[in-house]
């Protein structure tokens, strides 16, 4: 072991360290290796080190605070990461918007942090236009064309040298507010703690995470689901290959050019990667572990992954609010790929019933977790707080996740559907997920969502939307009736409409409630 293994090993056996304290040390002993490469563009770790410290000193210049709050929301690029990782070393806090929110939505996220800049890209500014008199926030450009809402970035970074006031980050500070996709409502900031991201890298190195890592990520930086990989490679000196927007032959050309050894991506996009019809071509060999999380990975998908694309594979079950966490090493169990996996190592899981408590092994229940790695709660809104814990009766705090689940015999957690998704048609229970398995069955289906309407006889109803593959003949009507040959008498679709595509998420999630509010449009 090279002193800078031994430096690395050092500092992660803390109880508490930072990720800019881990990015000196790279720097320091591998200053030109790449920290960031996008685009033909390269970032090594004594440019970002340095960069970092111009960033804190500009926020101290500007009088913002530890402990007070940025937010950046623009699409993915080097300086957006330089920026966030900047604001940490300060000791600020950083809320990543998502730019593809309404401006309203923008404004009110921007409110509720209490940020005191926006950094931004000229995308989003030019979004923000009709409601710039709204929010007195100044603003940083992050290229050329947000110039107009601000001064741009290198106009507002402190001047190169020992500007720059170190900062004691205590481990309860806020290291980021994550906003909730608002998939099922108004987004709410969620608070993760610094020791919250410490214990996520410290666990970096069981995953291959290291000097050699190459980590491709393309999906957004203000997710939750980019940003365990993002900080687990940069802490333990690896390089991060950038991506701003998916597109499967380009993810694959830049997987086998840069010899990718680590990758997150959500469901979808391993769906599209692998429906690619020259897959099979491209060099992957230097993959050492993929990962997955966000939305349902169908145990089918999951086998095809192992099959034909080298290296191991790992799927996480959690939330951005932490406490529920599993993990399903596929490779080490293919038996289980129809599950979750189990807790992570330090955490818990249990079910419980509409009263709280806990259920009868092998019965279902809603999914209450506990780990090393929670959110403080949501930001400002302390009775959505207490509504997502759960305490057991030696007063262990737990997170709620909302979501319907049961165990096997063997441990392993199985996942039926969010609790409020689940439609109760006739005083019965109805998963839309075994409806949506039972869809995706036929041939000429590439894609389905289930979703419960109301209904004046049965309370709610089933409804299907259908993707259908691209030389697809079937109707409606026929898969309607098809699927209902294969459903039990009270699971049957009340009615099946063939859709283009289904409305998602940046991280994959089907956003049933617009399927929902479209549908109930349409029948008013």
């Amino acid at each position: 072991m090279n002193q800078h293994e031994l430096a690395i090993e050092e500092l992660l056996a803390k109880d508490f360290g930072t990720i800019p304290d881990l990015i000196r040390t790279h720097a320091r002993f591998r200053p030109h290796h790449p920290a960031f490469i996008q685009d033909g563009a390269t970032l090594n770790y004594q440019a970002l080190d340095r960069r970092m410290d111009r960033v804190a000193a500009a926020l101290q210049r500007d009088g913002i605070q530890a402990t007070e709050t940025i937010a950046i929301c623009a699409y993915t690029a080097i300086d957006y990461a330089v920026v966030f990782l900047g604001s940490l070393r300060a000791g600020v806090t950083v809320a990543p918007l998502a730019p593809s929110s309404s401006a309203e939505s923008l404004v009110a996220m921007m409110a509720d942090a209490g940020a005191k800049k926006l950094f931004l890209d000229g995308s989003v500014a030019e979004l923000l236009a009709p409601v710039r008199d709204r929010t007195a926030i100044s603003c940083i450009g992050l290229d050329v064309a947000a110039d107009g809402q601000g001064s741009g970035l290198d106009q507002w970074l402190a001047q190169p040298g020992p500007a720059y006031m170190p900062v004691d980050i205590q481990p309860d500070w806020a290291f980021n507010i994550i906003y909730s996709s608002g998939t099922t409502g108004t987004p709410k900031g969620i608070m993760q703690p610094n020791f919250m991201r410490w214990g996520h890298v410290q666990r970096g190195a069981a995953h291959g995470y290291g000097l050699q890592a190459v980590t491709l990520l393309s999906t957004p930086l203000y997710s939750n689901t980019t940003l365990v990989s993002f900080f687990a490679t940069l802490a333990l000196g690896g390089s991060v290959l950038l991506m701003a927007k998916f597109e499967a032959h380009a993810y694959l050309a830049l997987a086998e050019k840069h010899k990718a050894t680590h990758t997150m991506l959500v469901p979808v996009q391993y769906q599209r990667l692998m429906a690619v019809p020259d897959f099979d071509r491209y060099d992957l060999t230097s993959f050492y572990m993929k990962f997955c999380t966000s939305a349902p990975f169908s145990a089918a998908l999951k086998a095809d992954i192992l099959r034909r694309w080298p290296g191991g594979l790992i799927e996480y079950y959690g939330m951005t609010e932490g406490g529920v966490s599993c993990i399903l090493v596929a490779h080490e169990h293919p038996d289980k790929l129809h599950t979750v996996g189990v807790a992570l190592p330090g955490g818990e899981i249990r079910l419980i019933d509409e009263e709280g408590s806990e259920v009868a092994a092998g019965e279902p229940g809603e999914i209450v977790g506990y780990s090393p790695s929670m959110m403080s709660g949501y930001h400002n809104q302390p009775d959505k707080t207490r509504e997502a814990e759960w305490y057991d009766p030696e007063g262990r705090r737990f997170i709620r996740s909302g979501d319907l689940g049961r165990f096997d015999s063997d441990g392993f957690l199985l996942l039926f559907d969010r609790k409020k998704d689940m439609i109760i048609s006739g005083g019965f229970n109805i998963y839309p997920s075994d409806l949506e398995a039972v869809l995706k069955q036929h041939p000429q289906v590439a894609d389905a969502a289930v979703v419960g309407v109301p209904s004046e006889r049965w309370g709610e109803t089933p409804v299907a939307f259908i993707v259908a593959r691209l030389d697809a003949t079937v109707t409606a009507k026929e898969l309607l009736d098809w699927t209902n040959e294969r459903l039990g008498k009270m699971q049957r679709l009340s009615a099946a409409e063939l859709v283009p595509v289904l409305p998602r998420s940046a991280i994959g999630k089907v956003l049933k409630r617009e399927l929902r509010d479209a549908y109930q449009g349409s029948a008013a």
